[in-house]
């Protein structure tokens, strides 16, 4: 819905909204809506050099391994879970459970529901429509998490996600898929893969099975428990705000030298999301954090964040406003035609980048009036 409220202007108390939490969810955003076309910009200027090592980090791994691009959805998965620390701990005082869950229920269904139309909707054939993609997996990893987080301590939920990770790591490792061994980690040969291609109807994003498919749902769910870990870390008044940062550095660095150990073993693929890729995903995400904690609500450093608050607090505008309004066609009007021709190699770069600008200044002209589109 569409709504109107008072944000925090300056650094706010862990009881209230965190500004660097929302910028951190811009940052996250901006790459989201902008990275594809800032990519093929910088191909036509260069493919190697600087240049080819930045637009080589801003595309998916094929399978094993992972670049930066891989973070941008885990790590909003992330920030869903140190989110949801804030809101619903504020329900659960002021509300009850009862209150807290049918908020959990309705905010899961509705985004659910906006993943279903931002891939055609119904007025696709019915075979055509997807059931499992990156706005329904953040709902689903939004209703367990949350659930989840109503119900058990802190102790129970880290058992609960390490459970989750090597639980999949055993289903993926030793339980054998018809017509290959046992821990097959290839695409189409292993568990996760076959469970879609046996389970999941309608359409699948890749052919037979899904990247955001059923039995990866499973450690996409730890993922959101990391945050709530960060969460309940940042909300704790016990602990000082200088040395938050410090341990969510500590807690990244942990969970990479664990995440790359595992990759031995069980590789890190986003594609399927293995639990070595949770656990490097989930490190990262914890230093990006701590750095944007650090530098905007303790050093109160703010101003270069802003427009990434812009697109924080709006992630779900900016996400389907490419839907509805044309960022690249008014762009054009400004660097179409005879001037991006003079721009030469430059021109598509140029372009990617006035797009960006137009997207901004729609986000800051909604940020100033506070309007809010939320689910």
């Amino acid at each position: 819905m569409m709504t109107k409220t008072d944000l925090p202007s300056g650094p706010a108390p862990v009881t209230q909204r965190l500004l660097s939490l929302d910028a951190l969810r811009g940052f996250d955003m901006f790459w989201i809506v902008g990275a594809e076309d800032l990519v093929h910009g910088l191909q036509k200027i260069s493919t190697s050099g600087p240049i080819g090592v930045l637009t080589e980090q801003l595309r998916h791994k094929a399978w094993a391994g992972f670049h930066f691009e891989d973070l941008i959805f885990p790590l909003f998965v992330f920030i869903i879970g140190v989110s949801l620390v804030f809101s619903l701990t504020k329900i659960l005082a002021q509300s009850g459970r009862r209150a807290a869950l049918l908020r959990i229920l309705r905010r899961s269904a509705l985004l659910y529901l906006l993943g279903i139309l931002y891939y055609g909707g119904f007025s696709t054939p019915f075979e055509k429509i997807r059931l499992l993609g990156v706005l329904q997996r953040l709902a689903l990893c939004y209703l367990f998490a949350s659930l989840l987080f109503c119900y058990f301590k802190p102790k129970a939920l880290a058992g609960i996600c390490a459970g989750l990770l090597l639980g999949y790591w055993a289903l993926i490792s030793f339980v054998p898929v018809p017509g290959h061994e046992a821990g097959n980690f290839a695409e189409g040969a292993n568990l996760a893969n076959y469970v879609d291609q046996q389970c999941l109807p309608l359409r699948k994003w890749d052919g037979d099975h899904d990247p955001e498919g059923l039995l990866s749902t499973l450690p996409a769910i730890a993922s959101c428990l990391l945050g709530v870990f960060a969460g309940l870390l940042l909300k704790n008044t016990a602990v000082p705000d200088r040395k938050k940062a410090g341990y969510l550095v500590a807690a990244g660095l942990a969970c990479l030298a664990v995440g790359w150990l595992w990759h031995l073993n069980f590789p890190v693929v986003k594609k399927i999301w293995t639990s070595s890729f949770v656990l490097v995903a989930g490190g990262y995400s914890y230093l990006l954090l701590a750095a944007f904690y650090q530098i905007i609500d303790v050093w109160k450093f703010q101003k270069w964040a802003t427009p990434f608050v812009w697109i924080g607090v709006n992630p779900i505008t900016i996400y389907f406003g490419g839907r509805f309004i044309d960022f690249e066609g008014l762009a054009k009007l400004f660097v179409g035609g005879s001037v991006n021709a003079s721009c030469g190699r430059y021109g598509e770069l140029v372009l990617a980048v006035t797009t960006l600008l137009f997207g901004l200044l729609f986000l800051r002209f909604l940020y100033q009036r506070k309007i809010f589109l939320r689910v």
